[in-house]
């Protein structure tokens, strides 16, 4: 597996060569070159309402020296990080996960939360393939499809049906650029990254019901 370096509130994820990570983080959205992903534990304290989140992200980044990095924000106590790999073929997929639910919505609507605490899932996968720009598009569909199957397993209830992911999500897909052009549940890629994110953001919701199912 990748390097993962953990010190509270930080979590950090070596891709362990400059690679294009695809993701729409806060601080560094859209296709970019980066060699390290981050998590950044948040609590309501750290994120008041008038806060100037990217200025404050940016901040704490610098006194990091990290301002290099995808960073996503989660509220889950980032000790509590799932992870799983998966190969198929010649192609390794390594995933990370941060679950919480306390913000789940159904897709196609959305719930009042005014006033509630804010969960969210945030997924990282890694592949050894190298891939096409359009490959990279279509390996983002299946990790999404992935954290999507995975929250429904969990038969999360809301009033419109079973919740299907949270309204702040954030995934990240880290590849080297190469040939492969297909990235489809019929290939070996998709396979390796669908079983990884699948794998790591179903513990992660199970281990959050276990702890949070009874406040809701």
């Amino acid at each position: 597996m990748s390097a993962l370096t953990l010190a509270r509130p930080w979590l950090e994820f070596d891709l362990g060569a400059l690679m294009p990570v695809l993701s729409w983080s806060v601080n560094r959205p859209g296709l970019v070159q980066a060699r390290r992903i981050l998590w950044r534990e948040v609590r309501n304290a750290d994120l008041p309402c008038d806060l100037d989140v990217d200025a404050w992200l940016e901040a704490e980044l610098r006194a990091r020296n990290a301002l290099d990095a995808v960073t996503l924000l989660t509220s889950r106590d980032i000790r509590l990080f799932t992870q799983a790999q998966a190969r198929e073929g010649e192609v390794t997929a390594h995933a990370i996960a941060t679950v919480g639910l306390s913000n789940a919505e159904r897709v196609g609507h959305r719930v009042d939360r005014t006033g509630h605490d804010w969960g969210t899932i945030n997924v990282a996968v890694k592949v050894d393939a190298g891939l096409t720009e359009a490959a990279r598009l279509e390996l983002m569909s299946i990790v999404t499809q992935a954290r999507t199957a995975a929250v429904m397993e969990v038969r999360w209830p809301l009033p419109s049906g079973i919740a299907t992911g949270t309204g702040t999500d954030c995934l990240a897909i880290a590849a080297p650029a190469g040939d492969t052009r297909y990235a489809g549940l019929h290939t070996d890629v998709g396979v390796a990254a669908g079983r990884a994110a699948f794998e790591a953001v179903l513990q992660g919701a199970q281990d959050w019901l276990k702890t949070y199912a009874p406040e809701f």
